[in-house]
């Protein structure tokens, strides 16, 4: 009973530091989708006195990625309807070039104000009009959510390797008469600590495994009930098969670096 127990508190602590490490995994590939579509969704609207290329739009800011042509005719066609073709034709030489700004990347409020003035400032634009569909309020929301999370799972994988450790310990202690038999025949330490390698990256493979499924079982089963919208909408996101190695491999880390600092420790306690 007490085998089961020691391993048992050892896949749990091992669980706590990898359900922290996916859910920060799965958090972080949300709201990058969601910060592409925001950004898809961001835009400027800029009056320029004379005809504009991309080209000469990136020399003012690097970060313009594509503009989209307003085209003057609808508007003409709506304002000049009834008044004869010269009126049309003085009112479209008017009117000045209207462009939709869009940009290559996520960017901040800061960054987007700067690039309002540098557009302003321009001898060739006329006028600048931004629509961020709540773009800063979003922005402060996923910086505040992210800072949040990172430091949850920091001090929850902090503590749990702790405990790893403790247990490594108890581990060392319960197999000591065997590994000083094996001192006594001339066995290196890690030799001796073999039994410990075995039995935490048994349990780091366990932890894995039980991880993986329950985040699969998310994306395949529980998200088709849950009825959360933007959950269904990003499925895909909610696991990725990656996800697994990623796991594994942070795992055996922790497992593997656990030993050999309890196993160093020990050996410096004896001189």
């Amino acid at each position: 009973m007490k085998y089961i127990r020691d391993h048992v508190m050892f896949i749990f602590s091992l669980l706590a530091i990898l359900l922290g490490i996916e859910s920060f995994l799965v958090f972080d590939r949300l709201t990058k989708n969601y910060e592409q579509d925001l950004k898809a969704d961001y835009s400027m609207l800029i009056l320029a006195n004379k005809s504009m290329t991309l080209s000469e739009l990136k020399q003012i800011n690097f970060n313009i990625s594509a503009i989209d042509i307003i085209k003057k005719q609808a508007i003409v066609d709506e304002m000049a309807e009834g008044m004869s073709d010269t009126s049309a034709d003085d009112i479209m030489n008017a009117l000045p070039f209207f462009y939709t700004v869009r940009f290559g990347s996520y960017l901040d409020n800061s960054a987007l104000e700067q690039i309002k003035e540098q557009l302003i400032a321009s001898e060739d634009i006329k006028k600048v009009e931004t629509f961020g569909k709540n773009h800063n309020s979003n922005y402060n929301l996923f910086v505040f959510i992210k800072i949040v999370l990172w430091t949850f799972v920091t001090f929850m994988s902090l503590t749990s390797i702790f405990l790893v450790i403790k247990q490594m310990e108890i581990w060392q202690f319960a197999h000591r008469e065997r590994m000083q038999v094996m001192e006594i025949f001339g066995a290196s330490t890690m030799l001796r600590s073999g039994i410990l390698f075995k039995r935490a990256i048994a349990d780091a493979l366990i932890a894995t495994v039980i991880t993986s499924g329950l985040f699969i079982f998310l994306r395949f089963v529980w998200v088709k009930t849950s009825n959360i919208e933007i959950l269904v909408n990003k499925q895909e996101l909610l696991f990725e098969y990656k996800d697994i190695a990623i796991l594994g491999g942070i795992s055996l880390l922790i497992v593997i670096v656990a030993v050999i600092v309890v196993v160093v420790s020990s050996k410096e306690n004896k001189l």
